[in-house]
């Protein structure tokens, strides 16, 4: 299972929202490009990086996550307020090694299925639950699709990624969801990233045993609840510091 330490980014700072909420932000740090250094240091193999501005589309923090890209020598996916080739072009051409998309992806799947053909396995799709619904607009509102449905729906397109975080549980570090991340491996099969929940090591060796290929960790790093490198050594993989 790879870790995805997670850099929230709003107002070109880095951040963290409690379950979402625009209004209950913590800032953790000035520069996420350090940030996102100390990180890589520290054994991550791949990094997960999210516009939150983008999300509303209120501004874009595009220019920071590429030059984040370009400092780092593991992959970085990003997802956010992307809504046009143009826009996921513009990150892959910027260094982003895989673009993840949320509303864009509820509201006109006949996009998502344009950008698998162009862009293959380097397009990955956000599902963020609530209540077992997929939610848009930087979770803000809450759609018609059931989660498990909108996930098949995307692997028929030929999504190989999916990152799945039930809001329920997101920044609150009392665990994550496990019957309904089990529920998601099972029914899209390899290419479920966890997201939300994680508060202390053992969570993520729960997670192994859910059957998914990745888990973002956020919040838990940023207040020391999970120590990264004790994280890697727990379930494995990560590179040496």
């Amino acid at each position: 299972m790879i870790l995805y330490p997670a850099i929230d980014l709003r107002g070109g700072k880095c951040v963290r929202l409690l379950q979402g909420d625009y209004d209950q932000t913590t800032v953790y740090s000035d520069s996420p490009v350090e940030m996102a250094k100390k990180w890589e240091n520290c054994g991550a193999r791949f990094l997960h990086v999210v516009d939150l501005d983008g999300a509303r589309q209120e501004a874009s923090n595009r220019a920071i996550i590429c030059e984040i890209a370009k400092t780092l020598s593991i992959p970085v996916q990003t997802g956010g307020g992307i809504r046009s080739i143009a826009d996921i072009e513009a990150l892959l051409t910027g260094g982003i090694s895989r673009v993840i998309l949320g509303t864009v992806a509820v509201q006109n799947p006949d996009f998502v299925e344009q950008a698998i053909k162009e862009y293959g396995d380097k397009i990955a799709v956000g599902i963020d639950a609530k209540d077992g619904y997929a939610a848009v607009s930087g979770w803000e509102e809450v759609s018609r699709w059931k989660a498990i449905d909108m996930a098949l729906a995307m692997k028929k397109m030929g999504v190989c990624h999916i990152i799945y975080t039930d809001i329920a549980t997101d920044g609150m570090l009392q665990g994550p969801n496990l019957s309904a991340m089990t529920e998601m491996a099972q029914a899209f099969g390899p290419g479920v990233i966890a997201s939300g929940g994680v508060g202390k090591p053992d969570d993520l060796v729960a997670l192994t045993k859910t059957g998914v290929s990745g888990a973002i960790i956020g919040k838990a790093l940023y207040t020391g609840s999970v120590d990264l490198k004790e994280a890697l050594s727990k379930i494995g993989g990560g590179k040496e510091c």
